[in-house]
């Protein structure tokens, strides 16, 4: 302890950086196209893509295909604002144009996005403190403005899917197989929810987390309704999570199995893609089919569940297959479909009139976007708290397996800026600076013995992953960076260990009894 203390009080000790990564795991890795800020981008430019199409924590994907525009959207959990929607015209190509949710309600888990009757709607399952619950929003354009969330009383049920039944009206069916009844509005339950179908059984000696039968996604082809969901549990072992389908006649059954259940599942834990499972299907720009679903890659946990997109094709006795294999390799893209632009810059001067879609607060309170005070110098967030366990820090989702980022801040009163890799309460490292003072964030908690003395109000941090090895710097003002003493190892920052299906995301933190105002934040991915 006693070097350590040496290293971090001298004027610019900076230790040896950690070893790069071997030349063998450099040509193993797979070469992804490059997009704003070196960012990995699908699109390889040549006909051709590979996954993940949404890098970084994107689960649970619900997908609209509208005219020729797709739309997409993924569970937000604790984030406000939530239920961030993204768009597309080709399926591989995504980036964000919206978020539907700008008030906390809860842990928001997988919903549904539809179409109906000109009207959007958004079907979202929520975690409350004594309940589980399914609010309904809705808007005339898919950028809104959407509606209040509206409880539909449907308490205990998760991943909701919307169809409409061929007697015409709408129903919602949710974890478990089972199916309630929906107003013609949408806005309102009618009837019981009662069971559909039993699912589909695996072989009792496979290796997976748990049966849990979720996700149901309804789709209408020809004279068939057919169900795409899952079983097996969405972490724990790397082959838990699988896609099954079953269909019938009616929307009231019976319906009956896949005979090639599952058609997705990771079988080894040498794919590159673990627990692949929660499926939607859509029709490619050109009449193809393609499924969207998502998976945790190999040796990055940390950046939770990635969205994937797999081709399928229709066999002649009407069921479906999944033609991508263990996604390994580039694929074909969708034919027919128009390339846009693709991610979403993290940087930012913070001098918008609103948060950018890129942030979103952690676990916020009713009122906590008042936190934020915009103007033409930066962006002023209220302290809250102490640290970043208890002061809703401001953060980002982050798709690269190593990526450089940097703030610029200033703090008044008694406050606490910082800069932090976050999963939640009680995972993170970071620094902070406040009250005249530098302070370590390891391992979900302050190491106050590390505490050193800065000058100024004015400081710039930076945070740099290299594949799970965090080195920062800090630097007083305009002067020369200084290395943390400290690097730290983050690969057990994920659900396997901290549970909460969340990831490990950089945030920005306001602490404490004053303001701190951000005005330069900047992004980079390092590629491999």
């Amino acid at each position: 302890m006693k070097a350590v203390l040496a290293g971090a009080t001298g004027a610019a000790v900076v230790p040896a950086t950690a070893a790069a990564p071997s030349a063998a795991a450099r040509a193993a890795a797979p070469r992804f196209g490059r997009g704003v800020e070196g960012q990995r981008q699908a699109d390889l430019g040549d006909g051709t893509y590979l996954n993940p199409i949404v890098p970084g924590d994107h689960p649970d994907p619900t997908i609209l295909k509208d005219g020729a525009d797709y739309y997409m959207t993924f569970s937000s959990f604790q984030s406000t604002p939530g239920a961030v929607i993204w768009h597309s015209r080709d399926l591989v190509n995504w980036t964000p144009i919206t978020a539907a949710l700008l008030k906390p309600i809860g842990t928001v888990w997988a919903m549904d996005l539809v179409k109906h009757g000109g009207r959007y709607f958004l079907y979202i399952p929520v975690l409350q403190p004594n309940r589980i619950a399914t609010f309904v929003v809705h808007a005339d354009h898919i950028r809104g403005p959407w509606s209040e969330p509206i409880d539909l009383g449907l308490d205990g049920c998760i991943d909701p899917g919307h169809i409409v039944g061929e007697d015409g009206r709408r129903y919602l069916f949710v974890n478990g197989f089972r199916r309630i009844g929906l107003a013609d509005d949408g806005l309102s339950t009618v009837g019981r929810l009662e069971p559909a179908h039993t699912p589909w059984q695996y072989p009792q000696d496979w290796v997976v987390e748990m049966f849990a039968p979720e996700g149901p996604k309804l789709l209408r082809r020809g004279d068939w309704f057919y169900m795409i969901s899952a079983v097996g549990g969405t972490s724990g072992p790397p082959t838990s999570h699988m896609v099954t389908v079953a269909r019938a006649r009616s929307i009231h059954g019976p319906w009956q199995d896949c005979p090639f259940n599952p058609i997705v599942r990771t079988r080894s834990a040498d794919e590159p893609w673990w627990s692949r499972g929660h499926a939607s299907v859509v029709e490619g720009p050109a009449g193809d089919w393609w499924m969207v679903y998502h998976g945790y890659e190999n040796g990055f946990r940390t950046l939770g569940r990635q969205t994937l997109l797999e081709p399928i094709e229709w066999t002649a006795d009407g069921w479906l297959r999944a033609k991508g294999g263990t996604l390994d390799r580039p694929l074909r893209k969708p034919r027919g479909g128009q390339a846009g632009p693709a991610g979403l810059a993290l940087s930012d001067d913070f001098r918008g009139s609103r948060i950018g879609l890129q942030w979103s607060f952690f676990d916020a309170a009713p009122d906590e976007l008042a936190r934020a005070r915009h103007g033409a110098d930066g962006l002023t967030l209220r302290g809250k708290g102490s640290g970043p366990a208890d002061c809703s820090p401001l953060t980002c989702l982050v798709g690269e397996r190593s990526y450089e980022a940097e703030l610029d801040f200033e703090v008044s009163g008694q406050a606490v800026g910082g800069l932090a890799l976050f999963y939640d309460a009680r995972g993170f490292v970071g620094l902070g600076i406040g009250e005249g003072q530098l302070r370590t964030w390891q391992y979900g908690q302050e190491q106050s013995w590390m505490r050193q003395p800065v000058n100024g109000q004015r400081h710039r941090l930076k945070v740099t992953n290299r594949e799970h090895i965090v080195t920062f710097h800090h630097a007083a003002g305009d002067g020369p960076w200084v290395q943390h003493p400290w690097q730290m190892e983050v690969s057990g920052f994920h659900q396997n260990v901290f549970g909460g299906f969340l990831s490990l995301r950089i945030a920005l933190i306001a602490a404490g009894q004053g303001d701190v105002r951000l005005t330069r934040f900047s992004y980079r991915g390092l590629g491999t």
